[in-house]
């Protein structure tokens, strides 16, 4: 089982589920790290991981970097986005009104929503 943050919507959203984050490395992000965040909606993290791969990507060419070096680089940056990743989601989250209403064991997002609810209900 693994372990998710339930975040719930502002009352003026309506009808909307909880959101349920799982805790962790988030190998999407790190696979697919600009457009991961764009399917999040997370559009000044998307600039800033863009941004960053650019400078990333100049700079080891401007410091003559061989491939492998470079390649090294990359991965280092697409793990700390790994790593960063549904810690931006939730302060995305965050921002957009929705509010931390604590941790459930699951073992997918659908069933720690599930649970959260059903605890609340009982």
């Amino acid at each position: 089982m693994r372990l998710y943050s339930i975040h719930l919507p502002p009352a003026w959203i309506g009808d909307r589920a909880p959101v349920a984050i799982r805790e962790g490395f988030c190998w999407p992000a790190f696979f697919f790290t600009f457009f991961w965040a764009l399917a999040h909606r997370l559009w000044w993290a998307a600039i800033g991981i863009f941004a960053a791969a650019a400078i990333l990507g100049a700079a080891g060419e401007l410091a003559g970097l061989d491939p492998v070096s470079q390649a090294a680089v990359s991965l280092a940056f697409a793990l700390g986005i790994g790593w960063e990743a549904n810690d931006l989601r939730r302060r995305g989250l965050e921002r957009a009104g929705f509010a931390p209403e604590g941790v459930v064991a699951a073992e997918d997002t659908e069933v720690a929503a599930l649970r959260f609810l059903s605890r609340q209900a009982g």
